[in-house]
């Protein structure tokens, strides 16, 4: 009964991760047939917290000694396009990252071959319920709910590996209606991608389809029903790696803070 009701309420709201088109791809190649289809496939979102210096001091938190990780449900999927729905009562905020897609399995991955489990990279938004993150953040509570809305995670189309020359110097930036909020560079990471594979390994087995949000940089803030939000990503050259953008609606139903 209550599968069958999950399934009735995913498709009254329109957002599933089917809401992604399949692609095709060559039969001898299965594994990039899982990574190039990782909103598909992937087991789960890794997010990394105030990776950027200048992130953490504009929200009052100390610069972290080591990456600070948190999961994000593939479910908060949502293609570029698509609409963020934003709860009732909640204060959402944006955060545009590069998203790193692993390529094969791995556990206590050491930095000197952590390159070889990058499959390609993504586009993203960390959005974020940030009232409702502070709240959770003063009574020493997880952050789940804050980041796992459906809809909480846009992501571009997968950027393969050989199609970024390096991925420590890129620009990212977002608009909200047309104006810049956040202009920044993967080379202001605290922690670098290698180090990030790294580091979660340690905890956690990394799989095929899996992506990493890097952490955003400084510049974050609201978006409100109404809005709309373009993100690229830009090598060292100027070259666009990719675009993505998406409206913020009200949702209907669900949650309310």
């Amino acid at each position: 009964m209550f599968a069958a009701t999950l399934r009735s309420s995913s498709k009254a709201m329109g957002f599933t991760r089917n809401t992604f088109p399949q692609r095709a791809f060559s039969s001898t190649s299965t594994r990039m047939s899982v990574v190039a289809s990782f909103v598909q496939q992937g087991k789960k979102i890794v997010a990394i917290g105030r990776n950027y210096s200048e992130h953490a001091k504009e929200l009052n938190n100390a610069v972290p000694k080591e990456p600070i990780i948190f999961l994000k449900p593939t479910t908060s999927y949502v293609a570029s396009g698509g609409n963020v729905e934003i709860p009732r009562g909640i204060l959402a905020h944006y955060e545009v990252e590069l998203g790193v897609v692993i390529g094969k399995r791995g556990r206590d991955i050491p930095l000197s071959d952590a390159e070889s489990y990058v499959a390609g990279y993504a586009l993203a938004v960390d959005m974020t319920a940030r009232n409702l993150q502070e709240e959770l953040k003063a009574k020493r509570l997880p952050w789940t709910v804050a980041k796992g809305f459906d809809t909480f995670t846009p992501i571009s189309s997968y950027i393969s590996k050989d199609s970024v020359a390096d991925a420590a110097n890129l620009s990212l930036t977002l608009r909200v209606n047309g104006a810049v909020k956040q202009d920044g560079n993967t080379k202001d990471m605290i922690f670098s991608i290698p180090k990030l594979i790294e580091h979660i390994s340690t905890i956690m087995t990394l799989e095929e389809g899996d992506l990493i949000l890097t952490g955003t940089p400084s510049g974050v803030g609201p978006v409100v029903p109404g809005d709309k939000v373009e993100c690229t990503l830009k090598d060292s050259t100027g070259k666009q790696l990719a675009t993505l953008d998406f409206a913020a609606v009200q949702r209907e139903g669900g949650y309310e803070y």
